[in-house]
């Protein structure tokens, strides 16, 4: 068995105590205490929709705005801004606020204190609510009708979107760790594949709007209101899995449909460690408004709060930017490089990291002309940089455990989610590495497998990896893609693969930026399993690969001089006073049954149990996910998850336990739920869901 427990993790204290979660996570920040303005800061803000739905919003702004009208700052989210998205909200807006912005958090209705029901993602009456708050903002005697909108993840899509539709008063958004392709780039489908994370965060959203609104803010209406939001829970897992291909439900919020929709000027920011980073060079290349790019090495946070540090001043990077669009104050923010990364030196794998070492480069155009393709041939003896003469027959079929070393998706909780030693993974893949390199090379982009192949079976995938081997052997993931081969004609019209045929595939890797030190080894490992982040195949694949007529580009950027204008160190506003009553504990075990052959990966992430002091509400959180494979039948795949969400104060305590599981044979998946809801100790609710779901090509 191994077992690695996130090294972040705390020992429990003796008792309660006052802390703040970011602080123990990530680090000092550097505390912004003075402002050129005074604040005002109103908790609850009641925005009427045109149907008579009330959205919760809080809102922070300038002491004297009404006065002296200034633009304002749209995060608009489904998350919680009583307390989900709390502590995160203390640290920043106040920051723009206190700068001579009216910073506006609005909960999507049916979340937090927001009235009505929310039925999915992302829907046309998620941006029709939008495009009204945009519209009551810039009418607000403190408003002086200019509007930016933020956000990460959620927040991130919706701004782009939003942008999308056009509202007169936004000028400018920032997004982060988002994506403009929902299908092919979100947590759904990647490379036409079936995401794990696709289960996974359709649990989340189970637990996530599960919960009520706090009776101190809509009063005796919050039984109501929790009742009809669990009698109408959707089961969002279901509703993805009927959308196996590129149809019109996912290119609906894809704003990469049509990127001359988006007039108002575009800031993406996103980090190496998150699962959206490739959305930031596609929107640099397509978006015809003023767009800056912005890559860290942090996983899916917001940059002066994530790890992998260095963090940055991101509250003075985007006051730049917000200044320049939302005031017109010559910052100078648009006559920097249009895309700005940060190249990362080599590392050994660890499944946590608290800094990545390296420095910023920046690019004046993307794609840019200073990138120059170098192509690696497979061939008999590995990789290397002519072409071999003549081909030979390399073949691989996959323990269905392979991939067990690929850590999460999408990296966000802060625990062991990076991927660890792919050695363990490398033993199930077909395996070409170069001779140790002459000299140091370093990439910027994405790098690109082409491939002459053949399956055994009608349906089948492939996944690549890009390693960074050691003198003694440790090997690290710089990045990977999938393929879904019935998928080589597109993501709208998949199709089955002829077995024994020869296929030309193109296969394009996740962006990064990275350096392989002279003496390393660069490797390309390719698999017909990747659990579980990859749902199997039905049957077990056999793949064989042509070296001679195979290939690796990578981008290979030439070192050169730059002086970069510093991102400073990071900043924020005070902490928010909680009370921790239980502390955060992040778990990911892998176990390996010899007698069965069966392997299991168990993760628990314990977010802890926290008052928030000013309010008195306590809340607490905590997900189980298990899966489990055998690692000659595809068909055992199991995935299971679990969440248990909890709020309270003296007098009123609810809970909410949430269930999702999914399995299936070679024509089906199938989907069990279960919901519970408790007052006190007394069951208030309980529905169960069971579903079927043909395979489409998958």
């Amino acid at each position: 068995m191994q077992r690695r427990k996130n090294r972040f993790q705390r020992s429990a204290p003796p008792g309660p105590v006052a802390v703040s979660a970011f602080d123990t996570q990530v680090g000092a920040l550097e505390l912004v205490e003075a402002f050129p303005r005074p604040i005002h800061e109103c908790e609850n803000v009641w925005i009427v929709m045109p149907d008579g739905c009330r959205l919760g919003a809080r809102i922070w702004r300038p002491a004297d705005a009404e006065d002296r009208p200034v633009p304002a700052i749209l995060e608009y989210l489904p998350y919680r801004k009583r307390d989900g998205t709390a502590e995160r909200d203390a640290r920043t807006h106040p920051v723009y606020a206190g700068h001579g912005y009216a910073c506006v958090r609005v909960d999507i209705r049916g979340n937090g204190e927001s009235e009505g029901l929310m039925w999915d993602e992302y829907l046309r009456q998620e941006q029709d609510d939008a495009l009204e708050v945009i519209a009551w903002i810039a009418a607000q005697p403190w408003c002086d009708g200019n509007v930016g909108m933020m956000g990460i993840s959620w927040g991130g899509f919706n701004a782009l979107q939003v942008a999308a539709r056009q509202p007169a008063a936004l000028k400018a958004i920032i997004t982060l760790c988002s994506t403009d392709d929902r299908y092919a780039d979100d947590i759904h489908y990647k490379g036409g594949a079936l995401l794990g994370e696709n289960l996974g965060w359709a649990s989340t959203m189970f637990a996530y709007s599960s919960r009520p609104p706090d009776p101190l803010l809509v009063g005796d209406a919050w039984r109501r209101m929790w009742l009809d939001r669990l009698e109408n829970t959707p089961l969002l897992i279901d509703n993805w899995l009927r959308h196996q291909r590129r149809d019109e439900f996912w290119k609906h919020g894809s704003v990469c449909e049509d990127f001359s929709a988006i007039k108002a000027a575009v800031f993406a920011v996103g980090g190496w460690g998150d699962a959206y980073k490739n959305a930031i060079p596609r929107m640099l290349s397509g978006l015809e408004a003023p767009t800056l790019g912005l890559t860290g090495p942090w996983v899916h946070k917001y940059p002066h709060l994530a790890v992998p540090g260095p963090a940055i001043d991101f509250l003075g990077e985007s006051l730049r930017w917000w200044d320049h669009w939302l005031k017109g104050e010559p910052t100078g923010i648009m006559d920097e490089p249009r895309y700005r990364a940060y190249l990362m030196e080599s590392v050994r794998p660890r499944t946590a990291y608290p800094h990545r070492d390296g420095r910023w480069v920046a690019e004046s155009e993307w794609p840019s002309p200073c990138i120059e393709p170098r192509s690696w041939w497979l061939g008999p003896m590995g990789l290397g940089a002519r072409p071999p003469s003549g081909e030979r027959a390399h073949t691989v079929s996959s323990p269905q455990s392979t991939g067990g070393e690929g850590g999460e998706y999408c990296a966000m909780w802060l625990g062991p989610e990076w991927p660890g030693d792919q050695r363990r993974d490398d033993a199930g893949s077909l395996v070409f590495d170069t001779l140790p390199l002459a000299e140091r090379t370093e990439i910027l982009g994405a790098p690109v497998v082409r491939l002459e192949l053949e399956v055994d079976r009608p349906r089948a995938f492939i996944a690549a990896r890009l390693c960074d081997v050691w003198p003694d052997g440790d090997s690290t993931r710089v990045s990977f893609g999938i393929l879904n081969l019935c998928h080589l004609d597109g993501h709208e019209r998949p199709c089955d693969v002829e077995p024994g045929e020869r296929y030309r595939v193109e296969l394009r890797l996740d962006d990064v930026a990275y350096a392989f030190p002279r003496e390393h080894r660069i490797r390309l490992a390719l698999s017909t399993a990747y659990w579980p982040m990859i749902w199997p195949s039905p049957e077990p694949v056999r793949l064989t690969v042509y070296s001679g007529k195979s290939t690796l580009d990578l981008p290979v950027r030439p070192p050169r001089n730059e002086r970069l204008r510093p991102l400073g160190s990071p900043r924020a506003a005070r902490a928010l006073e909680q009370t921790v009553i239980r502390p955060a504990r992040h778990e990911r075990v892998v176990e390996r049954d010899l007698a069965s052959g069966e392997s299991t990966v168990r993760i628990v992430d314990d977010f802890g149990e926290r008052v928030i002091d000013s309010i008195g509400l306590e809340s607490g959180s905590v997900a189980r996910e298990s899966y489990r494979i055998e690692d000659d039948d595809p068909l055992s795949a199991r995935a299971e998850i679990r969440w248990t969400q909890t709020l309270g104060r003296v007098a009123w305590r609810v809970r909410t336990e949430t269930h999702t599981s999914l399995f299936s044979d070679r024509d089906h998946f199938y989907v069990r739920a279960d919901l519970e809801a408790f007052e006190g100790e007394r069951r208030v609710f309980t529905r169960s869901w069971d579903r079927k779901v043909p395979r489409d090509y998958l």
